[in-house]
């Protein structure tokens, strides 16, 4: 490969691994198995050793990822957290030690443990208590997740006993296992959510949610793995842990020191075959050196410490042919490929089918009918394809293309700028959509509806009776009673169900319209800033995306839906109906205030406050960069609470900038070419009046 053929590979290289980087950091989607990713970060690596000249600073060779999330304020590590370099073989295992042994000049002692497949995250106690929890984020600083934390019961708020620094971190991996996992996919199923892949994509996207009631409600866990600090009791790695466990930190069973390669690889044998037992996803084990002093002599690249490394077991894979591959609609139109297989045993199932995403994981794998296939389960709910035995493919294979028409109703299929997935447009006429739609505003976090089920919803619709779910409300048992499975008892209870359904909360019933992107979270963020769904029917961008968790998708999407001439009978019909379609807000006074307001001096104070509360009323407000004194979001709720509007980018009509550190160039140049003043945090807090 000349130096010009390399560029190109390089640069094809770094384009792809970006994308399986944010599918996997970001989007908590992985594409691709973590063997396949290395693969091609180190044929990267070692075409950019090769061609140094070629090293430009945006490579991905030259960071760590990220999983910073704009919602969340970020704070930097004390100290920073590395990602470990791989093992996946026996060979690679002893080259580790042999190196670690010369540095060293004789036999070392390590320390092997489980690598449970979670979510990292450090812990910074101060004086006994938890005072901050971040995620990794970049390695250098994270998102600071601790309200979040503080719901995880198994880690300890206050730490008791012997040898306590009064300032450590400790590293864990923030889990969620297989039966918590199980129970929250079958709901989220049966709500008409797409289920989460695996247990480590469930952690993650629950750990950056924001209502931390949600996150207690998931029932994660946290196993911790290492002890830093100043002051930390032990010289050794392995007695540090020990000394964690006595202080209430969880530390795995699965821990054992090890004194040379061979144990090494006896202790990687026997957990690849024991995981099967454990209720926690591992995906292989993690060799430290024991000895804190041997370490900082072993030192670090750039990337990862070279006195620790991850062996990684290898997902159980099978071969098989693929038949074809069948296009699935679901309720918001997202169509959906999968391959259809010819059955084989997997991880103690048989597998037929095996999901294939979207349209680009089609172009990455570039299947083709008839070829041999490799199949992995790795945690998927359904099994996924990750190669091609290319050596076994006929010429006369043809290629797989994704569709351009809605398999269902013959629409052509729209794909959004920014989006993954195609969907059908047809959102009214789509049978599976309609059937979808009515599933979901049945469903129990929606609309709570007993008695109906798929089978039934699709009797109902294919017997003429329901085309929308507004048509439930007019059902009449004399109608039920005939149908199959249906007797009269089971009529008048699916009739008195859809009655009772009338007293759901207006937040619910938001949820339960089934508007594209918006979630049971985003649909109690609606009602709070909509009190009615009139309100919401006349919102413009704007204001949609001037308040928190509402972004330009979900704004788009709302609009879209109140455009339709069809949805707003459907409203109608169900405001007819009796349906909660309006909040009622109910004015409560707290017995202070009433207090205060019984003096003159009470209500001098009042009349004071309300002019604070009002002090940036009617004023629209963008806010952009990094702040010290409270996050974005707080910000937010600061700004809506004192009668402002925020508002997501700069126009004619923006009052002014709350600008941060590190503020986006392209907002901060918009700014000066509309003349919006710039308001620093200090100015700002002074404005309103907090000191």
């Amino acid at each position: 490969m000349d130096r010009t053929e390399a560029g190109e590979r390089i640069e094809k290289l770094r384009r792809e691994i970006e994308t399986h980087n944010h599918s996997y950091y970001v989007l908590s989607n992985p594409l691709i198995s973590d063997y396949e990713f290395d693969q091609l970060m180190n044929e990267l690596e070692a075409l950019e050793k090769e061609y140094p000249d070629l090293i430009t600073p945006d490579s991905p060779t030259q960071r760590v990822g990220s999983d910073l999330t704009p919602e969340f304020r970020q704070y930097e590590h004390k100290y920073p957290m590395l990602s470990l370099g791989n093992i996946y073989n026996e060979e690679e295992l002893k080259a580790f030690c042999d190196r670690i042994e010369k540095t060293a000049g004789g036999p070392v002692e390590y320390v092997c443990e489980l690598k449970f497949d979670g979510v990292s995250v450090s812990l910074n106690y101060r004086n006994n208590s938890l005072y901050m929890a971040l995620t990794r984020g970049d390695g250098n600083a994270g998102d600071d997740v601790t309200r979040n934390v503080r719901t995880i019961k198994s880690i300890p708020l206050r730490v008791s006993g012997s040898n306590i620094p009064p300032d450590f971190v400790i590293r864990g991996e923030i889990l969620m296992s297989r039966p918590v996992f199980d129970r929250l996919n079958r709901e989220r199923i049966q709500d008409g959510l797409p289920a989460f892949a695996n247990p480590r994509n469930a952690a993650s996207g629950t750990l950056k949610l924001l209502d931390p009631k949600i996150v207690a409600s998931r029932r994660l866990d946290c196993m911790f793995y290492f002890l830093l600090g100043e002051d930390i009791p032990h010289e050794t790695h392995y007695k540090n842990l020990k000394q964690a466990e006595e202080w209430g930190f969880r530390i795995s069973e699965g821990i054992s020191i090890c004194r040379n390669a061979a144990e090494i690889m006896d202790f990687v044998k026997k957990w690849d075959e024991d995981r099967k037992k454990l209720i926690y996803d591992i995906d292989g084990v993690v060799i430290k050196v024991n000895s804190l002093a041997l370490q900082q002599e072993a030192g670090f690249t750039a990337k990862s410490p070279r006195w620790a490394a991850a062996f990684k077991f290898r997902a159980e894979q099978v071969t098989t042919r693929l038949l074809s591959v069948s296009f699935q609609v679901g309720r918001t139109g997202t169509v959906t490929p999968v391959a259809n297989l010819d059955p084989v045993f997997l991880a103690g199932s048989t597998v037929r089918r095996a999901s294939l995403h979207n349209a680009d994981q089609i172009g990455i794998l570039d299947l083709h009918i008839n070829d041999m296939v490799y199949v992995e389960k790795g945690g998927e709910i359904i099994p996924k394809i990750t190669g091609v035995d290319l050596s076994e493919r006929d010429e006369n294979n043809i290629k797989v293309s994704f569709i351009t028409r809605c398999p269902e109703c013959g629409t052509p299929l729209e794909r959004n700028e920014g989006e993954a997935n195609h969907f059908c447009p047809n959102y009214l006429h789509c049978p599976p959509q309609i059937t979808g739609r009515i599933e979901h505003f049945i469903s129990r976090r929606a609309m709570a509806i007993e008695g109906l089920g798929t089978e039934t919803v699709d009797l109902l619709f294919k017997e003429g009776l329901i085309r929308n779910f507004a048509d439930l409300y007019e059902l009449r048992t004399e109608q039920l009673v005939p149908l199959e499975r249906l007797g009269e008892k089971s009529a008048r209870n699916i009739i008195n169900s859809i009655r009772e359904s009338a007293g759901i909360p207006y937040s619910r019933v938001i949820f339960a319209l089934g508007i594209r992107h918006v979630g049971e979270t985003t649909a109690r963020t609606i009602a709070r800033n909509f009190r009615s769904v009139d309100e919401l029917m006349n919102a413009d961008f704007e204001r949609l995306t001037g308040i928190r968790e509402i972004g330009p998708r979900i704004a788009s999407s709302i609009i879209s839906y109140f455009r339709d001439e069809e949805n707003i009978e459907i409203i109608r019909r169900l405001k007819s109906y009796g349906l909660n379609l309006r909040e009622e807000r109910k004015e409560e006074r707290k017995e202070e205030d009433q207090e205060e307001h019984e003096t003159e001096e009470g209500r001098k104070e009042g009349m004071k406050e309300g002019k604070k509360e009002a002090v940036l009323a009617g004023k629209s407000i963008v806010i952009s960069g990094v702040f010290h004194r409270h996050s974005r979001d707080e910000y937010r709720e600061i700004i809506e609470k004192r009668g402002g509007k925020n508002v997501s980018s700069p126009s004619s009509n923006t009052s002014f900038i709350l600008a941060g550190e590190n503020m986006g160039p392209s907002k901060r140049e918009k700014a000066e070419s509309l003349g919006i003043p710039l308001i620093s945090e200090e100015e700002f807090l002074e404005l309103i009046g907090e000191e």
